[in-house]
């Protein structure tokens, strides 16, 4: 029985003696290239984690591997070094490597030749054609005896009997012509003179003849539409007396109507005559209807700031009235546009004097970009027309640009903000209280006038106005516990503006611009003193401007006001959403001093 005992014991240890050899062998084998993978992995992780990252706006943050800058919440991006020992290599490359390029979302397009088709969105109003608008005046005085047109909009056929007058004058005249037929043949003159007399007074040669068939005067004269149309002013009411030359009717033909929209100024040099125009009203829902530019005014308005564009639009339906609402698209391809060079409008850094763009250089062993000042054309939606500074078929950044640009002013490199290179300092952005004063903000502000942003951040400052608007009217009615809350209210709307919507100079703008606001409600909400309070909105009303001008607002028309006598000796302005004066800095006390010194109309 031991014995039996002993072999089975034997054989279990063999058994596993096997087992563990193969799994050493096993493990020896295999062990190589899990290793190798696994080696691989780490150093591709360390290769990103490794890379420092800063912040464009923030020089100070460096940190290893990707994240957001802890101050103003924006994207790091890879530090990058300049040019490489290439043999006659510029000095102010920039050069990234492939990880950094696809780290900082670096995307690039060929420059290229083509035709521009532009679509211009336009807003209008549908207007009677001045053409088909007749005025019916009193050719004698007289008084309105009978009347049948009793309201205005009223259909009238030409030749339809409006209204009957009663003229002693004219009764008097055509008793001179009875009395004149005795001296027709002695003192023709006489005849001639009474009958130009009624013919001046409208009468026509069949009213005469039978006046002279008749031999008695006709006491009461028929008031005729000269067109097919409606009523579109009534002007007397039955036993008015009217003089000579007095308005009576005004009678328009809608079957042809002019439909009026308004072009801005940067959308005019792409508009002209005979332009296909397709447009849309509310009360024709889903239907799109088609006409042609036949005027283009040649005069700005001065107060609007457009230009009317005319279609005219055959009305026989007469589904559209006049002052509906229109929108119209506008396709168009100016021929001095064709075959240009453009470029996409990423692509492009705009200081209001400079445009910039960063172009890959070939021949180079890593991504290389370098700074190029080019000068643009006409704007064209989502491109622009390059006039100088670039060749078909060279290779640009359309993405990331910023990021690039931003490298070259930590490098000291030339730069969008510092196109003679060295090193710079970002002003007013490093809330140190070394910020610009308000020479430079006007000045900065001149030279951005009306920044291309993104459309959400259009609306989230557009959802600031608003509030801004409710804290005006808490100062129109003197309340200052709302005006407190309002504020809070106005602080919170800032707040929610994103401002990683924006990028590069733009970005800074809105840093500045952002603790202006800021200050200003700050004050208003460490006051209840109402006085002290309104001179904290002056301030608050002029940096608020100075965003609106530069970033604009999604579909608003605002009204910039000022009184002479708030605040300053300067007086103060204020925006309000209406023509009507308001002012927010005396209440009742003195509710409608001041004047709208400017309209502001956005898209």
């Amino acid at each position: 029985m031991k014995n039996i005992l002993n072999i089975i014991r034997e054989n279990i240890i063999l058994i596993i003696a096997v087992l563990a050899v193969g799994l050493i062998i096993g493990y020896v084998v295999g062990t190589p290239s899990s290793k190798t993978e696994s080696t691989d992995s780490k150093e591709a992780l360390a290769d990103i984690n490794e890379q420092i990252f800063t912040c464009s706006m923030h020089p100070q943050i460096r940190q290893k591997g990707p994240g957001l800058c802890p101050i103003c919440a924006m994207e790091l991006i890879p530090s990058v070094s300049g040019s490489t020992d290439n043999s006659g290599a510029n000095p102010n490359e920039i050069q990234m490597s492939e990880s950094a390029m696809q780290l900082a979302n670096i995307q690039t397009t060929i420059v290229r030749r083509g035709q521009l088709v532009r679509e211009i969105n336009l807003l209008g109003r549908v207007e009677v054609d001045e053409s088909r608008m007749y005025e019916i005046s009193a050719r004698f005085n007289g008084r309105i005896e009978k009347l049948f047109v009793n309201f205005t909009g009223q259909k009238v056929t030409k030749g339809q009997l409006l209204a009957k007058v009663y003229s002693p004058q004219l009764v008097t005249a055509q008793k001179e012509l009875l009395e004149a037929l005795n001296y027709k043949d002695s003192k023709p003159e006489i005849y001639k003179s009474a009958i130009g007399k009624l013919k001046l007074w409208d009468l026509t040669d069949r009213q005469i003849k039978s006046i002279i068939k008749n031999g008695k005067p006709i006491l009461y004269f028929d008031i005729l539409s000269p067109i097919t149309g409606v009523v579109s002013v009534r002007h007397i009411s039955l036993g008015d007396y009217v003089k000579q030359g007095q308005q009576m009717f005004m009678v328009a033909d809608l079957s042809k109507v002019w439909i009026m929209f308004d072009a801005y100024q940067a959308d005019l040099p792409w508009i002209v005559v005979n332009d296909d125009v397709e447009f849309s009203l509310p009360s024709v829902s889903g239907q799109k209807l088609k006409g042609k530019v036949k005027y283009i005014d040649p005069i700005i308005n001065p107060k609007t700031r457009v230009a009317k564009v005319r279609v005219e639009y055959s009305n026989t339906d007469f589904k559209i009235k006049p002052d509906m609402f229109v929108d119209g698209v506008i396709k168009s391809s100016v021929n001095n546009v064709k075959n240009r060079l453009l470029v996409p409008k990423t692509a492009v850094l705009w200081t209001g004097k400079r445009a910039v763009v960063y172009v890959k250089l070939k021949d180079r062993e890593s991504p290389t970009f370098l700074y190029r000042e080019i000068v643009l054309g006409p704007d064209a939606g989502n491109y622009y027309v390059v006039e100088e500074g670039l060749k078909e078929g060279e290779e640009i950044a359309t993405n990331g640009v910023f990021k690039i640009d931003a490298s070259a002013q930590l490098m000291g490199l030339t730069s969008m903000m510092n196109p003679d290179g060295g090193g710079i300092e970002v002003k007013g952005h490093n809330h140190d209280n070394k910020h610009m004063n308000n020479e430079e903000m006007v000045i900065m502000d001149d030279h951005q006038h009306q920044i291309e942003v993104d459309v959400k951040f259009k609306r989230q400052l557009t959802n600031v106005y608003q509030q801004y608007l409710v804290l005006k009217d808490d100062f129109v009615a003197s309340n200052s516990k709302k005006v407190i809350i309002s504020a809070k209210e106005i602080a919170k709307a800032i707040s929610n503006v994103d401002m990683k919507l924006v990028s590069g100079n733009a970005h800074i703008l809105w840093m500045e611009h952002m603790k202006a606001l800021n200050e200003s409600i700050k004050l208003i909400e460490n006051s209840r003193d109402i006085e002290e309070q309104r001179k904290a909105f002056s301030v608050l009303s002029l940096s608020f401007y100075k965003s609106v001008k530069v970033f604009g607002l999604e579909g608003a028309v605002t009204y910039y006001q000022y009184c002479p006598m708030a605040n300053t000796d300067k007086g103060a302005f204020w925006f309000n959403n209406s023509k009507e004066i308001q002012n927010p800095y005396f209440g009742e006390k003195m509710l409608k001093c001041g004047e709208t010194k400017e309209v502001i109309t956005f898209k």
